[in-house]
């Protein structure tokens, strides 16, 4: 290709050269042969006329050399901008950072290049509601489950790394803008017995935690008051806070100089196949597979269908109501058809405050029994702060509206009793996120759908799905490309569980 160009660049040069040395008088007399049966005028516009459209023609044509260089998004087959390809391997649904974690970590894992064609689908480019964005960024190994401890070890470690896994060519680095600071958790007199169970967990796991009495708590941080305190969990290391968007824009500039394709729409629908087996009972159950993603384009009524092999439910919040689609959940009662994707989307509030005489630079990410959360945020005095609300007073999730007297009358006063130098403090700013919250544990639902058969599933981390999302991804690649686990076992995280009422519990849920 390069020679090609480099050729036709010459040619035009040539030409350059042999006409510039003609007088213009001798140029505008040149004829043609008297037996020829056309005749092509080679006057002096003529010519310029054909230099001008060769160059644009070598200029249109060293653009696509360069684009088609790897790295490049290029791809030889003609595609309608704005519209996705009418083929792909495998379809992720949701462009969050768990989506991009997914497609980027299907491209490392490939063995081939182009060998496996991946399409990521988000319907907000914008990202205005993604749970991502709107996180308050925290990572820490502080949980009571192993493969939670686990998944935040390896994801702390990737961001560590970052700019070796995320890096591109002749890009700027991965900055995520990271905090290093401990998560410090309180427990009440109830909960210290809990609290020392997970300690033993999470130090068996690898997590380098520290356990503090009342006493000791105070000497570190002398500006929280102790009263009803009765143990504390400190991170050491790998634990604090970073930039949501970073880390989603860094996974998802690299998956695409990697080739993934993305298309912005909605998923409205599904084609598929079905067939019907009996059990050993007489039951008849139901198996499908998905052949076609039916994509809407904006602002239009258009869809456009995408053929796949493998579909990957990464939709956050929305994942429940994507899973519908594929008709699960709306089976016969009692039957696994019945049993839904528990995931819906859980309105909660984040406060920005100012509070001139708060804490320093030590302040860790601070969590409260009583379920108050708060960190430093930058510098200057500034704060955000967060609670999530009772079951029975859980907010409407129809919109991102921020109630500013769930502050006043339920935060405020928490916050104030353990941290007293927020007595006196401003709500400068606030906004309000989803979390993917999973109704029926608070944990990720990871793996195969067992009667979609070709619909993997990624979603309901309530609350943890972006400081996991790292692991996640690589967990889901390998499954979907090894057949199984590979790096960390996290088959307690499978849909069955929810289909035989066997919980996985998380304990410390913020």
């Amino acid at each position: 290709m390069w020679k090609t160009w480099t050729g036709l660049a010459g040619a035009v040069q040539r030409v350059r050269a042999s006409l510039h040395p003609i007088p213009y008088r001798l140029a505008s007399t040149f004829l043609c042969a008297p037996h020829s049966a056309r005749c092509f005028s080679t006057g002096r516009a003529a010519c310029k006329d054909f230099i001008q459209e060769l160059e644009q023609q070598l200029k249109a044509f060293r653009h696509k050399a360069l684009t088609a260089m790897p790295g490049s998004d290029w791809s030889p087959q003609n595609t309608t901008a704005g519209l996705p390809p009418e083929r792909a391997d495998i379809v992720i649904v949701g462009g969050g950072v768990v989506g991009w974690s997914i497609a980027y970590w299907l491209k490392r894992k490939e063995r081939v290049r182009d060998g496996v064609r991946v399409l990521v689908v988000e319907k907000d480019p914008t990202y205005s509601q993604a749970s991502t964005v709107l996180s308050v960024g925290g990572i820490r190994q502080q949980f009571s489950l192993p493969e939670n401890i686990h998944l935040s070890l390896a994801s702390a470690d990737f961001m560590r790394n970052i700019n070796e896994h995320l890096g591109v060519l002749n890009e700027d680095p991965v900055d995520l803008q990271f905090t290093h600071s401990g998560y410090l958790f309180l427990a009440s007199e109830k909960g210290a017995a809990v609290m020392e169970e997970n300690y033993r967990t999470q130090r068996d796991a690898g997590a380098k935690v520290l356990l503090l009495s009342p006493t000791q708590l105070k000497e570190k941080f002398p500006w929280i008051n102790t009263e009803g305190v009765k143990l504390a969990s400190y991170g050491l290391e790998n634990e604090g806070w970073f930039d949501p968007w970073s880390l989603l824009n860094a996974f998802r500039r690299k998956a695409l100089s990697m080739g993934v394709y993305q298309c912005v729409g909605e998923v409205t629908g599904f084609r598929y196949s079905s067939h019907s087996m009996s059990t050993t009972d007489g039951d008849m159950v139901a198996f499908k597979r998905i052949k076609y993603v039916n994509v809407r384009m904006p602002n239009s009524l258009e869809v456009q269908p995408v053929e796949c092999a493998i579909v990957v439910n990464a939709a956050g919040a929305q994942s429940g109501k994507v899973a519908q689609l594929a008709g699960i959940g709306s089976g016969p009662e009692d039957s696994l058809a019945s049993v839904p994707v528990p995931v819906e989307p859980r309105k909660r509030y984040v406060y920005v405050l100012n509070c001139p005489d708060g804490p320093g630079l030590d302040t860790p990410f601070l969590i409260d029994y009583s379920g108050v959360y708060c960190r430093r945020e930058g510098l200057g005095g500034n704060y955000i702060a967060g609670l999530s609300p009772e079951e029975n007073e859980e907010p409407d999730s129809g919109d991102l509206e921020v109630n500013y007297g769930f502050f006043q009358e339920n935060l405020w006063p928490l916050l104030a009793r353990r941290l007293p130098a927020f007595e006196c403090c401003k709500v400068t700013s606030a906004w309000a996120g989803y979390y993917d919250y999973n109704t029926f544990d608070q944990n990720g639902i990871l793996g195969l759908h067992p009667l979609v058969n070709n619909m993997y599933i990624a979603t309901g981390f309530s609350g943890h799905g972006l400081q996991q999302s790292p692991a996640v991804g690589r967990a889901l690649a390998e499954l979907i490309l090894d057949g199984g686990f590979r790096t960390l076992d996290l088959s307690a995280l499978g849909f069955e569980r929810i289909f035989y009422k066997e919980p996985v519990l998380e304990r410390n849920i913020v």
